[in-house]
């Protein structure tokens, strides 16, 4: 539409203006730093757009990972194999060496594993083993008390200081079974709530990055040698809901901002999608420190200076997790589900016209877009500088229009 009589009364049409925004130099004009891109989301980080970059980060992480689960394996707690648990107090000056050296004497075999758990007067001394029989219980009792002198809740030397637990490999079959079946349950559920949530593409998105954070999560476990216990398994379901919670804030963002563009040509479904990552990444990266923060305190407590080994693990799972969590909902769901959405469907046939039109326009206009002089010459403007109009706006560039003008 025209406006009959423009600011002066001389008749000037009012799209003027927004001719004279297009031709200015967008490199001319001031960028944002990068906190200001973070926190105002811009679009200024093209993490769609290099996705196969990203892919190869992923892919690198889950070979890794699966290679080190296979020839490698788990190191199952005693809860998941069964075996025998020796744990005494600390505060005589006993070491780990000492210990293991007292337990292959008297047993003729080397323990699974010998560690100091806690500190000060509260440390105690745990040895795993293989299960043991009444005999090599009483035995190496005997010989732990007769080195150590470990004494009791009244301060006194005694054997019953020296706390044997057995667990058989019945029950750790039971354990390992129970908690397969709760991951599974667990899968099941998410999977059935994505799919009503979600349209399928997301779904499956969502659904893929969900395995790449269990089977990374796994991998470390495997690849550092951690002990896997109960309290592993919980806290890898809680990571998991943790990532899948990351990743809906995500795809409900990219759905607000690709909802018609199939009906313009001015940006691509994946240009849409790389601007939703963008605007909540700051609250990605804001979600994660939150979360990782207490898991921290939790961990230096646990360790340094309770030593309750199950507040460890729980701990170190929840780590691990929010951290691959995050990077999976930020570098992987989106581009993954732009990755599907141009391969199949209306997507790929509108980035294919977007793109089309694009070089039509670059075409027309000899690969540059400039306004007339004649069509300022109504407001007394100057001449413009061209930019190029095949190419979509510059991420992270500063808007041009009337703010911009005041400001100048």
């Amino acid at each position: 539409m025209t406006n009959p009589q423009g600011p002066n009364g001389s008749g000037t049409d009012i799209d003027t203006a927004n001719l004279a925004d297009d031709a200015v130099d967008q490199k001319a004009l001031p960028q944002h730093g990068l906190l200001s891109r973070l926190y105002t989301g811009t679009g200024a980080f093209d993490i769609v757009a290099k996705r196969r970059m990203w892919y190869g980060v992923v892919a690198a992480l889950v070979l890794i990972s699966l290679a080190s689960m296979v020839f490698r394996g788990f190191s199952l707690g005693i809860d998941f194999e069964g075996g025998s648990r020796i744990q005494f107090p600390a505060a005589t000056g006993a070491t780990t060496e000492q210990v293991e050296q007292v337990y292959a004497d008297t047993l003729g075999e080397d323990p699974v594993s010998v560690q100091t758990v806690g500190t000060g007067d509260s440390a105690t001394i745990q040895i795993r083993s293989e299960a043991l029989d009444a005999r090599q219980t009483a035995e190496l009792q005997n010989a732990l008390f007769d080195e150590f002198q470990p004494e009791d809740s009244n301060g006194q030397p005694s054997k019953n200081a020296i706390s044997i637990a057995d667990v058989s490999e019945t029950w750790g079959g039971q354990i390992t079974k129970k908690a397969l079946i709760a991951l599974a349950v667990f899968l099941v559920i998410v999977s059935v709530y994505i799919g009503i949530r979600f349209e399928r593409d997301m779904a499956i998105a969502a659904i893929i990055a969900l395995f790449f954070d269990m089977i990374v999560t796994a991998g470390l476990y495997s690849l550092v040698g951690l002990e896997v216990t109960p309290a592993t398994v919980i806290g890898l379901l809680t990571i998991l809901g943790f990532s899948l919670y990351d990743t809906v804030v995500v795809f409900d963002k990219v759905e607000e901002n690709t909802r018609g563009v199939l009906h313009t040509t001015r940006r691509t479904y994946a240009e849409q999608a790389n601007l939703a990552v963008n605007q909540t990444l700051m609250r990605s990266i804001n979600t994660t420190v939150i979360s990782v923060l207490p898991v921290i305190g939790l961990l230096v407590v646990a360790v340094g200076l309770l030593g309750v080994g199950t507040l460890k693990d729980l701990a170190v799972v929840q780590l691990v997790g929010i951290v691959v969590g995050a990077f999976s909902s930020i570098f992987f769901a989106t581009p993954m589900l732009v990755s599907i959405k141009e391969r199949w469907g209306p997507v790929a046939a509108h980035t294919r016209k977007v793109a089309a039109r694009r070089a039509e326009r670059a075409g027309r206009s000899g690969g540059s877009n400039t306004v007339s002089g004649a069509a300022l010459a109504g407001s007394g403007g100057t001449a413009p500088v061209s930019r190029p109009s095949s190419a979509a706006p510059k991420p992270g560039a500063r808007p041009t229009g009337k703010r911009n003008k005041k400001r100048q």
